[in-house]
């Protein structure tokens, strides 16, 4: 039986210009809800003021998380994966890398490591489109199986509280 794994990439994660633009359109949605509210009013009281207080304040909140995404490199090197960013030079192993929404072009990825840290990340073909299809194999598969495990797989294991092997069933 032939095993197909996917190649060892590295491929650059950071600031998401589709993240900034969804951001950017959910805010300039949620303003045009404020100010049809301010058009369609009798009157204006303090809900109204409250509502763009609101607007301003997840403006401003969805800006500076867009502007503090977290940028390094993810990297798979067969067997696990590994975040390295600038705090964290060396790389941190990761646990679990789960894929949230596909869009062809665009993933959604969730991280998480030995302390169950979670990390969001946008990984874009327009980063490095040569590695992109060797990402997404990374992404989707297994991990390489090691020499124990195979030769596991092949032959029976022996039975380790007699002398005797297990019998094939």
């Amino acid at each position: 039986m032939a095993l197909h794994n996917a190649p060892p990439v590295v491929y650059p994660l950071g600031r998401s210009r589709f993240q900034g633009l969804v951001l950017l359109g959910l805010w300039l949605a949620a303003g045009l809800l404020v100010m049809l509210w301010w058009l369609a009013a009798p009157k204006l009281d303090w809900r109204f003021a409250l509502a763009a207080i609101v607007l301003l304040g997840a403006g401003w909140a969805a800006r500076t998380g867009w502007e503090n995404s977290p940028a390094g490199q993810l990297a798979w090197d067969g067997q696990v994966w590994h975040w390295e960013s600038q705090g964290y030079q060396a790389g941190t192993a990761v646990l679990e890398l789960s894929v949230l929404l596909d869009f062809q072009r665009i993933l959604l990825l969730r991280l998480e490591n030995q302390a169950h840290a979670r990390l969001w990340l946008w990984a874009e073909r327009a980063s490095m489109p040569d590695r992109w299809l060797d990402l997404r194999r990374a992404v989707y598969s297994r991990p390489k199986a090691s020499a124990a495990s195979l030769l596991h797989d092949v032959m029976p294991a022996a039975d380790l509280t007699t002398d005797t092997p297990r019998p094939h069933s």
